[in-house]
């Protein structure tokens, strides 16, 4: 672990403390949420990248594969999208695989003050999989543009058609968490009264 960074996170941490302790509710939102996603990233070894770049390879090979417009290459993370004339590879980086968004969440869940500790837990479990549907999604459209029009439509797929469709399902999941309270709460309670009632249907039947 770097020095510069341990010295980063006793900084970000004694910060973050005496914001707490003056109660200043929105800095200390700021400042937790702005700190955490940079530690994150710094943590965010190639195992993580890889774990996540993995992950959005399995949604979109086997679909793919289902349907004979893509094949994968897991090992050096490459999907090859069929077409009439010649096969276009896009390889799955950094940027493609989602990490960036999904920690950016995380942090700004993290110290989001209007939930408790279980809504918080609820929520972070609700947007990793959503970016996850959403990167999938993305991904999925490229393949689908580019197989049926041919390389020379990559760049409209993958820089504009692709990447409008994911923000705006990014946008959609931070405006019911973060803007839509009540109905993000409605959502929460929703889903835990049905988990409840599962366990009770299931201790009654034993």
């Amino acid at each position: 672990m770097s020095v510069y960074l341990i010295i980063g996170i006793v900084i970000w941490i004694y910060v973050l403390s005496l914001l707490k302790r003056t109660q200043l509710a929105a800095f200390s939102f700021i400042w937790g949420s702005v700190g955490l996603f940079f530690i994150l990233i710094a943590f965010s070894n190639r195992y993580w990248i890889w774990f996540f770049t993995q992950a959005v390879m399995k949604g979109v090979g086997w679909i793919g594969n289902l349907t004979q417009m893509s094949s994968t290459l897991p090992k050096y993370s490459i999907i090859s999208i069929i077409n009439a004339n010649s096969p276009v590879n896009m390889v799955i980086d950094y940027e493609c695989s989602g990490v960036i968004e999904t920690l950016a969440f995380l942090s700004l869940v993290f110290f989001f003050p209007i939930y408790s500790r279980y809504e918080k837990l609820f929520f972070s479990l609700l947007g990793v999989f959503w970016i996850y549907l959403a990167n999938v999604i993305r991904l999925l459209l490229i393949i689908i543009i580019v197989h049926f029009n041919g390389g020379q439509s990559f760049f409209i797929a993958h820089s504009l058609v692709g990447r409008f469709v994911f923000y705006v399902l990014v946008i959609a999941l931070y405006y019911l968490v973060f803007t839509s309270s009540q109905l993000s709460h409605n959502i929460y309670y929703t889903c835990k009264n049905w988990v409840q009632h599962l366990i009770r249907k299931r201790r009654m039947s034993k």
